[in-house]
């Protein structure tokens, strides 16, 4: 299957099941103010939340890969699940910036990274503990090096402040 096909077929997927969430009536409060973590996905570094109100939070991480570092910043909105207690549906979008080197020569031929960010992911703070652990899927389209569109799959875990 030709790349461009694949990309559009994701972009739709992405943008349907993100309308779907945006409108979607169901909300909790949230169970907690602000969190702080690790983030394990392509790039791999710290991550912190924090709640604006009661279904939105702003969410910084900073991916550190081999020769490179990017910073990613995204508004997400989270909808709770009645059926499960503490367990919520996450989804945004958002952009990074950063750079990368040469595998051979990292202190030369740097190139900019520069881009888009989406997220659709789930999150469950741990019953009677201080934890939040998160799966997520971060469809990015890369302008500095490209145009390029990757999905980076992540897994997370957070230390969570009232």
């Amino acid at each position: 299957m030709p790349k461009n096909i694949y990309m559009k077929k994701s972009a739709i997927l992405i943008l349907l099941l993100s309308s779907i969430l945006f409108f979607s009536k169901k909300a909790n409060a949230q169970d907690y103010k602000a969190a702080a973590g690790l983030k394990f996905s392509y790039e791999f570094g710290p991550a912190g939340k924090y709640f604006i109100n009661e279904t939105d939070a702003l969410e910084l991480q900073i991916g550190l890969r081999s020769h490179g570092a990017a910073l990613t910043g995204l508004w997400e909105r989270h909808i709770g699940f009645q059926e499960i207690e503490k367990f919520k549906l996450y989804f945004g979008f958002g952009a990074h910036l950063g750079g990368v080197g040469d595998h051979a020569n990292p202190r030369y031929n740097q190139t900019l990274l520069l881009g888009a960010d989406g997220v659709v992911g789930v999150e469950w703070v741990i019953p009677n503990s201080p934890i939040a652990l998160s799966g997520d899927l971060n469809p990015r389209l890369e302008l500095g090096r490209g145009p390029y569109f990757d999905l980076s799959p992540g897994i997370g875990i957070k230390y969570i402040f009232k």
